[in-house]
């Protein structure tokens, strides 16, 4: 990635999470490209809650798949999540808390900045 990629403010898009390593590219940040299907945009700190939600919804994101390098997520972690499934999330009332500052400006081409916003962890 030559050219740093902007967050829904219209701000260089800061980091997401090293620990676990998440990301499209796995480099810490929900960078994105024309590949990414699935859109993994939203920098969430997920909630047991969440991660609950999505698994009986069909989005297992607890069960670790090392083949995939996925890590299997638990309660606090900060991770990439696809903008669809944290639209179904907003949606269902088990959104968690997410980092505007790390959530990259295609997301707002599936959920609303004001949506965003009311989620955000991370405004002042």
């Amino acid at each position: 990635m030559d050219k740093k990629q902007k967050n829904v403010l219209g701000e260089d898009l800061e980091e997401c999470s090293a620990d676990p390593i998440t990301g499209w590219y796995r480099d810490g940040c929900c960078n994105t490209d024309e590949n990414d299907k699935g859109v993994h945009t939203v920098c969430a700190k997920v909630t047991t809650e969440f991660l609950e939600w999505c698994k009986g919804a069909g989005n297992d994101l607890i069960t670790p798949h090392p083949e995939y390098n996925f890590p299997g997520l638990k309660d606090g972690d900060g991770w990439c999540v696809c903008a669809n499934w944290y639209a179904k999330s907003i949606e269902a009332g088990k959104a968690c808390p997410i980092f505007l500052k790390s959530t990259h400006l295609n997301t707002l081409k599936i959920i609303s900045i004001e949506k965003l916003k009311e989620k955000a962890i991370d405004l002042s």
